[in-house]
Formats: C-alpha cells, sequence, structure tokens
C-alpha cells in the first residue's frame, strides 16, 4: 500500500481549504481576496496580480495600482464580477477596496461558512480513506494480502485520515478565533 498517495491527496484537500479561508473577508485587508480576479488584458483574462501592484496601506484597505493605466477599468469590472463583497472605487490611478469594519452578525454568519468549508474538507478527507480502503480489499479479495495485512492498512489509513481531521479541525478554529477576535 502506498501510503504517500493517500497523504498527497490527503494535502490537495488541506492546500484547498487553506485557500478557501485566505479569501474570506475577516474585516482585515487581505490581498488574498484577489488570487481568484481575473482581468480582460488585450482580450487575454489576466491574474489581477499580473497588471499591476497589489498593496495594503492600511489595515482596512487594499489597493490595486496597474502597471499601464488603460487596464484600471479593466481591474474595477473584473473586481465587481469576482462578487467579493467590496466595491471598488477607482480614483483614476488606482483601484480602491475598503474594507467595512464586521459587526457581530456578519461575524457569525462567516463562522457558519468556515465551519461549513472544514465540514467539506473532512468530507473529502474520508472520502480519500475510503477509497484506499476499498482498493486495499480489493487486493485482500484477490489474495495479493492477507486480513491481518489489511487490518494493518486500515489502521494505518485511519491514524493518517485522524491527523488530517485534527489539522483541519486547527485551521478551523484559528479561523473562527481570527474572525471573532477583530
Amino acid at each position: 500500500m502506498d501510503y504517500n498517495s493517500v497523504e498527497q491527496k490527503m494535502d490537495k484537500s488541506i492546500n484547498y481549504l487553506m485557500e478557501e479561508l485566505s479569501a474570506i473577508r475577516a474585516g482585515r485587508a487581505n490581498p488574498a481576496i484577489l488570487n481568484k480576479v481575473e482581468v480582460e488584458y488585450y482580450g487575454m483574462p489576466t491574474p489581477i496580480n499580473q497588471v499591476g501592484t497589489i498593496s495594503v496601506p492600511e489595515a482596512r484597505q487594499i489597493l490595486v495600482t496597474p502597471w499601464d493605466k488603460s487596464v484600471l477599468v479593466a481591474i474595477e469590472k473584473a473586481i465587481q464580477k469576482a462578487e467579493i463583497g467590496i466595491n471598488p472605487v477607482n480614483d483614476g490611478n488606482s483601484i480602491r477596496l475598503n474594507f467595512p469594519e464586521l459587526n457581530e452578525q456578519r461575524r457569525k454568519e462567516l463562522v457558519k461558512e468556515i465551519k461549513v468549508l472544514g465540514e467539506d474538507a473532512k468530507v473529502a478527507i474520508r472520502n480519500v480513506r475510503r477509497e484506499s480502503i476499498d482498493h486495499a480489499k480489493v487486493s485482500q479479495k484477490a489474495s495479493e494480502i492477507t486480513e491481518d495485512e489489511l487490518k494493518g492498512i486500515e489502521d494505518k489509513i485511519q491514524k493518517i485520515t485522524d491527523k488530517y481531521i485534527e489539522n483541519i479541525d486547527k485551521l478551523i478554529q484559528s479561523k473562527e478565533k481570527e474572525i471573532m477576535e477583530i
């Protein structure tokens, strides 16, 4: 049994969760919120960080300064189309994204969102576990491994799964704490 492939698949789930968590607005300006925004630049969808500089001049503001001023309106439209919940402000030279302070209700909604993302990641991890154990059971039925070896493989995969589930719980708790303390 190749445990490295099992861990690689589970790592992908963790990495996806971390990417999704970084995109959640927590009241603080985080440039990662723009990672998925693509600007129409010379007829090609281009990642926003390839058409200008993204900076955080203040705790609750992101500033996007294009290298080519002609793309300013396209950046503004791309941010609006991305539906990140912030309206871009075009000042003629750059785009400003001002993050409002989070109220208690919005914080609770974000925590619920985070918990859903965490559960989705756990389901993905459990699916990897199930697929791996099913593969081992097929090997056992084909007499490639013994029942004892199957039991050992199941235990090892369960330990790996438990480790990844624990990592997900830590990530979720950390993000919840970040949101509730702002």
